[in-house]
């Protein structure tokens, strides 16, 4: 999908996410790589640029198989940091998406995605 251009989902992290009817939104710290606009040198300790980022679905019809966020174990970082792991798969068709990772194999009925980068 044009609107990842230079950003790796299997290499970025999610931090959260909430549900709110037909609004699915993960928060990620997004793997910026150097086709993005969005990238600009990483930081020490790092091998690309990290940037906050907000993966969202809205007006969504249905919503399946997200798991509930208190029930998903984090992964916990030497510095004291978590995640939930990484977006696996994305996969958008002529009904909506499906995308798969710790948080659930989970299907959006319908809907719009949007993708919006922390500068």
């Amino acid at each position: 999908m044009p609107v990842f251009e230079g950003v790796d989902l299997n290499d970025s992290f999610i931090l959260g996410w909430t549900q709110d009817g037909g609004r699915l939104a993960f928060y990620i710290e997004a793997s910026i790589w150097p086709e993005s606009k969005y990238y600009s040198t990483p930081k020490a300790g790092e091998y690309t640029c990290y940037r906050s980022a907000v993966l969202e679905f809205v007006r969504a019809i249905e919503i399946t198989g997200l798991r509930p966020i208190e029930l998903t174990p984090p992964s916990i970082d030497p510095d004291g940091s978590k995640d939930y792991g990484n977006i696996d798969s994305l996969v958008a068709s002529e009904s909506g998406f499906s995308l798969a990772g710790d948080f659930g194999d989970v299907s959006i009925r319908g809907g719009e995605l949007r993708f919006d980068i922390h500068a």
